[in-house]
């Protein structure tokens, strides 16, 4: 049902068509989100990542045949592989200790070393709350999932009946030393309990995934093929905008659109619903690493913005609009906007336009796109805009040019050579 409410919001935005290119866009979707390539430019972060992410695909394998055994009453019955599946059960077995140790990393940098990307001013209780719960559930599944073993290739060595040989331990016998002392009856009390466990944890966490950051794992293959790919630093024209300067040049070019009750399409963004689909699908794609505000040169140097705020901003008010129509079968105004309510003029006016941020993103999300549009609408909608820009458009508009210079005086710095 989440799902469904997710993909709701996201479609509350405005219409946007992207389907040019598509062999480039497979191209990128295959390598930034399935072959992590932005995530391994930092080495140790993103090979600890690498191995969560293999461990949560593969191991995840072995939930097939859990639930089949579990459904008939079997054991291990993909053992007909033979050695193949002795191959399979120890790679697994060493993806789960990778998995479980890069886990305990990621938690030690988070809650001891306390890097500073992840305890910045919009890494409130929750979402710091959100990263460990997901890391401590990883390392009791990875658990649960070797003590299983464990127990099996003990039950398997007695003899037990059920437990027909089957399979490679090369981790999970070395800790089946721990309970080799252990009566045969509580080895099948320890391993049907981490069965349990195992299984119900994965069905617990795949549910929560939804309600979590989390859920880039699987926004991130949408959003990389959907993603914009022009060069950096390639602004748009918004259509409505570019239908007014025709019209102000030709009377008779087709008026502006309009949105759903009548009024002009708005100049840039004041709330979610004037962003377009691909913008909130970001929003939620969003994984809250901090790369983006970590390589940041206004947040660097002390400023407000934090592109990550911008995109978590993005997505609370986006849910906020989501319950109200849960609330009412409709939106009804609230008094609320994205921008002030929850995104600042000052944070946006910080930023320099780098696409620093768009750069260090690891699966292609594009905070500079609505920082533009929330500029846009402040300028064209409001007239709001620092001291510095009025002075500038002001002489634009007098002299056509940024400088306070007549435009007959433009060459007379060739006079006095």
């Amino acid at each position: 049902m989440n799902v469904r409410k997710i993909r709701r919001n996201i479609l509350l935005g405005r219409d946007l068509e992207i389907n040019d290119r598509k062999a480039e866009r497979w191209k990128t979707m295959m390598r930034v989100a399935l072959g992590q390539s932005k995530m391994v430019t930092r080495p140790v972060a993103g090979i600890m990542h690498l191995f969560i992410y293999a461990g949560f695909i593969i191991i995840n394998i072995e939930v097939l045949e859990i639930i089949i055994d579990g459904a008939f009453g079997t054991h291990r019955i993909l053992k007909f592989l033979g050695g193949f599946y002795d191959f399979l059960i120890g790679s697994f077995e060493f993806l789960a200790l990778l998995v479980l140790v890069a886990c305990v990393i990621f938690l030690a940098r988070r809650n001891i070393l306390k890097l500073k990307r992840f305890w910045q001013r919009e890494m409130t209780a929750w979402p710091r709350s959100d990263a460990n719960i997901i890391l401590i559930c990883e390392i009791f599944l990875m658990s649960f999932f070797l003590t299983m073993n464990a127990a099996d290739y003990l039950l398997q060595q007695r003899g037990v009946a059920h437990y027909t040989p089957a399979g490679a331990f090369p981790l999970s016998s070395i800790i089946a030393g721990w309970m080799i002392h252990s009566d045969t009856q509580s080895l099948v009390m320890i391993e049907r309990f981490c069965w349990w466990a195992h299984i119900l944890g994965i069905l617990a966490f795949l549910n929560y995934i939804p309600y979590s950051k989390h859920f880039h794992i699987f926004l991130a293959f949408p959003n990389t093929w959907y993603a914009n790919l022009n060069p950096k630093g390639y602004f748009t024209n918004p259509e409505n905008i570019t239908r007014e300067v025709k019209l102000m040049l030709d009377p008779s070019e087709t008026p502006p659109a309009s949105t759903a009750d009548g009024s002009p399409q708005r100049f840039g963004a004041r709330d979610v619903f004037d962003l377009t689909w691909k913008q909130l699908m970001d929003a939620y794609s969003c994984t809250e690493c901090g790369r983006c505000t970590s390589v940041c040169p206004a947040n660097i140097t002390g400023k407000q913005l934090s592109p990550r705020k911008i995109m978590m901003d993005t997505r609370d008010r986006l849910e906020e609009v989501g319950k109200i129509i849960d609330t009412n079968k409709e939106f009804k105004e609230d008094g609320k906007s994205l921008l002030n309510n929850y995104i600042t003029p000052e944070e946006l006016w910080a930023c320099t336009t780098c696409n620093a941020c768009v750069e260090a993103c690891p699966v292609l999300i594009d905070p500079l796109s609505i920082i533009v549009d929330l500029r846009r609408y402040l300028v064209m909608e409001q007239s709001s805009a620092p001291a510095e820009l009025n002075g500038m458009f002001t002489r634009m508009e007098n002299n056509g040019a940024p400088w306070a210079y007549a435009q007959t005086d433009r060459l007379k710095w060739a006079d006095e050579k």
